[in-house]
């Protein structure tokens, strides 16, 4: 017969959970507290990788960048799905191998599609 889990046995679990939260609200509230409270124009202004701020945050740009950005994620986290069917490439057998070739199916016409919509066309 297996043990059962209890609330009990989640005890040291939830009172680490709380040191944790303890430590870091106690770290926040003693530093905001004890540091320093000079607000100069320097300060305040906005601090971007050492280069001053020129114009207006907020005029439209190009979303091709985040396109790329987005598409360039979504094949890569696909093509990292490969690795540990390549790894257990003989343990799955023919099956395995026609599962892969849906997958990759899948990829082409993703692809095809991103192609069509003309989405990696730079103007």
């Amino acid at each position: 017969m297996e043990a059962q889990s209890t609330a009990l046995n989640y005890l040291p679990i939830i009172f680490q959970m709380l040191v944790a939260l303890g430590f870091v609200g106690l770290t926040m509230t003693i530093t905001h507290l004890a540091g320093p409270k000079r607000k100069t124009k320097d300060k305040l202004v906005a601090f971007e990788s050492g280069i001053e701020s020129i114009g207006n945050a907020r005029q439209p740009f190009s979303i091709k960048y985040f396109l790329v950005a987005i598409l360039f994620v979504l094949f890569d986290i696909e093509v990292i799905f490969m690795y540990p069917w390549a790894v257990n490439f003989r343990d799955f057998g023919v099956n395995g191998l026609l599962e892969m070739f849906v997958f990759m199916g899948t990829l082409l016409l993703g692809f095809i599609y991103i192609v069509k919509k003309k989405a990696l066309d730079w103007e």
